[in-house]
């Protein structure tokens, strides 16, 4: 397909989203003198290198750069490292990650599957020869070693590269020592396998088993001659991976860490600092009860220091549970309807914010973000803040409307914001919450500028944003496209100039662009979000069309020429909407949808669902299709564009050929796009680029004609 250089699409898929370029993964020094962090060269370039900003004076100066490291040889990614990247959604390249010291003088980083080492301080860095592939390098708190993953074996070593060795080698090929389980890297947020004490002379380390795990196969149909890819997926209602966690010693010493496994098998969050003993968080499978463990390491004794309960079930934050430097559980909770702060028993916020995780915690104050909650007296839609909270009462760091996070250490913020009225993000570096420099972003200005509008729609008042076309004189009604991601997780309504991009573009193609946030998606209220229990579909489609209808109240809406698109969670919700809703969805583009939920993984579908084998209805009316074919699919016929990487090891490409065999028994005209060593991120530029196309083409093939008077 031929295309403009400087069109949008290809500057999209060029620039990787208009990410790249931009910096990220920021570590500040606990003197308050360094911050390092990733940027790559420019708005085009994948590779990103290592940088320092020196403080106070602001200089940013290179420490580690991944073509000299490599002397120009191509980037060759182990299967290990290409499937953390598949879970953590990195496209990206070169040094897409790091660890330091406790001193942030140290660092250490993967490339190729090699081990390398940088000296913060001086900007020196240098190889160390190890046995490789090398996954998750990490230095100890006091940088003397090393340690890594290398073919399923936790091993350390020296930080000069000497006394290489095996804390823990795996018993079979089933076996791993220090990296987390498939559910637990994509579902719970915990990425890590192994934790170094504060005193850098052990290690507490998880032993996955995958024996358990049902195996599957994925193939790529365009290359007969490779072998079909073995991965271990856990399906809803199948067995999970077997995970323990160990103690290894620097000495050799093995202490297994004992907890009721069998009641609680999810290792969600392990923590260990200064501030206390190791710190578990473990699950029940059916995630409706969770313990906060305290470890001994000598002995591997667990004692429970806070229990939690949940009709519905426990989500998981980022940054908790751990200690305060007093000593007390920071973590958040869901009481009172709200989503609060809690150090010791006591919540420290109210009904006031929504607290989405905890981004530091200090000596006189916890740092953290929150958006709106469900009783605020003005709420920012779409908006998420920084605040610092103590007993004493909430502050917001934040200044300015938008999304905004932040990394703190010894007295400097790395505060990042985005915002509605500019490009990008903004890296602005704080001391002593006095503004010291702006971190320079090299990532490209998208030329475009989107006309939206952020509001709520209906009874619920579900947050909407409607883009209209920039030209667009408003005085005739549009085709319209509705553009969600509409889960949980998935928050697509936000104060963020980039997160509208691609529906602006959409919208300059002539349609008014719809996205809707109903019940399920993250950011308002626990009642919001666990609203789906037993009840996705429904409820997710409910709020779709009820924010459409509430919105064409307001704006020139053609509700005859009604579309929808959408990947992953959104590809689910466009079938059901043509599927259930042809009455009022008149076309749909579904990318890479689980049309089958017994298809899907454990920890998330578990968590909404149940147990298939307890549940097999609820499953079953919440699915696009199940073993008969179509579930409650209405007439008329309305068409489909059913979209899927072969390669995507999260949405196996079955739930799009089982859809498309249910389709055509019941003789549903669609079409089918395969993506031939595509994952579930199409990080590839002509696939990306095109896709936006061939959407366009389709959309205008399949919507009604104008209705002429």
């Amino acid at each position: 397909m031929t295309t403009e250089a400087d069109s949008f699409p290809r500057r999209h898929a060029r620039t990787q989203r208009f990410t790249l370029g931009a910096p990220r993964s920021f570590t500040v020094a606990p003197d308050g003198a360094r911050v390092a962090f990733l940027r790559s060269g420019s708005g085009t370039d994948r590779a990103n290198s290592l940088w320092v900003l020196d403080l106070p004076d602001g200089t940013e100066r290179l420490a580690a750069d991944p073509g000299v490291l490599l002397q120009g040889s191509p980037e060759e990614l182990p299967p290990e490292e290409r499937a953390r990247r598949e879970r953590s959604r990195e496209g990206g390249g070169g040094i897409v990650g790091y660890a330091t010291d406790n001193s942030v003088e140290l660092a250490s980083f993967a490339l190729s599957g090699r081990l390398f080492t940088a000296e913060l301080r001086a900007g020196t860095a240098r190889e160390l020869p190890v046995p490789g592939p090398v996954i998750d390098p990490r230095p100890a708190p006091d940088g003397r070693h090393i340690a890594y993953v290398a073919r399923g074996a936790l091993r350390v070593v020296g930080a000069e590269g000497d006394g290489d060795r095996a804390l823990a080698e795996p018993e079979s090929a089933e076996v791993s020592y220090g990296l987390a389980e498939f559910v637990a890297a994509e579902e719970m947020g915990r990425s890590r396998g192994f934790w170094w004490a504060p005193s850098s002379d052990r290690l507490l380390v998880a032993r996955v088993d995958d024996t358990p795990v049902r195996r599957w196969w994925i193939a790529d149909p365009a290359r007969p001659e490779r072998e079909p890819l073995n991965i271990r997926y856990p399906a809803a209602g199948t067995p999970n991976a077997d995970v323990h966690l160990f103690v290894l010693g620097l000495d050799g010493s093995r202490t297994e860490v004992v907890w009721d496994r069998a009641r609680y098998p999810y290792l969600a969050r392990v923590h260990w600092s200064e501030a206390g003993a190791p710190l578990l968080l473990v699950q029940a499978r059916d995630q409706r009860s969770q313990l906060f463990l305290a470890v001994d390491p000598d002995s591997g004794a667990t004692r429970m220091v806070h229990a939690d309960e949940d009709s519905d079930w426990l989500e998981l934050f980022a940054g908790v549970p751990c200690w305060s430097p007093s000593g007390r559980l920071v973590r958040i909770a869901d009481e009172g309807g709200a989503r609060v702060l809690a150090v010791g028993e006591r919540p420290l916020t109210s009904a006031q914010l929504h607290i989405r995780a905890v981004l530091d915690v200090g000596s006189r104050d916890v740092l953290v973000s929150a958006s709106s909650g469900p009783e605020a007296a003005e709420p920012e839609i779409g908006e998420v803040h920084v605040y610092r909270v103590n007993e004493l009462g909430v502050e917001r760091v934040s200044d300015e409307p938008g999304v905004h996070s932040a990394v703190r250490a010894g007295g400097v913020t790395v505060l990042v914001s985005a915002a509605l009225d500019r490009p990008g993000t903004r890296a602005r570096v704080l001391c002593d919450g006095k503004p010291a420099a702006t971190i320079r972003s090299y990532a490209e200005d998208p030329g475009l500028r989107p006309r939206v509008t952020l509001t709520e729609g209906g009874a619920r008042r579900i947050p909407c944003a409607v883009l209209m076309p920039r030209d667009y004189p408003g005085d005739t009604p549009l085709p319209v496209l509705l553009d969600p991601y509409g889960g949980p997780h998935g928050q697509r309504v936000v104060a963020a100039h980039n997160a509208h991009l691609t529906s602006q573009w959409f919208a300059d193609q002539g349609f008014a662009v719809l996205v809707a946030d109903g019940r399920g998606t993250p950011g308002r209220s626990p009642a919001w979000e666990k609203a789906i229990r037993d009840d996705v579909a429904a409820v997710v489609l409910q709020d779709q069309v009820d924010a459409l209808h509430a919105l064409a109240e307001r704006y020139p809406l053609d509700l005859d020429r009604v579309a929808i698109r959408g990947w992953s969670f959104g590809g689910y919700l466009a079938a059901l909407a043509v599927l259930r809703r042809p009455d009022v969805f008149h076309a749909a583009v579904v990318g890479a949808p689980v049309t089958d939920l017994r298809l899907y993984d454990t920890h998330y579908q578990e968590r909404y669902l149940g147990d298939p084998g307890e549940q097999p209805e609820v499953y079953r009316r919440n699915s696009v299709i199940d073993d008969a074919g179509l579930v409650d699919a209405a007439e008329p016929h309305r068409p489909m564009m059913v979209i899927h990487g072969l390669a995507d090891d999260n949405v196996v490409v079955a739930h799009s050929l089982r859809l498309s065999s249910a389709l055509l028994a019941a003789g549903r005209p669609h079409e089918v796009l395969p993506l031939s060593g595509v994952t579930h991120m199409t990080p590839q530029e002509t696939v990306a680029e095109n896709l936006l196309r061939l959407q366009l083409d389709f959309l205008r093939r399949s919507l009604p004609p104008v209705k002429r008077p």
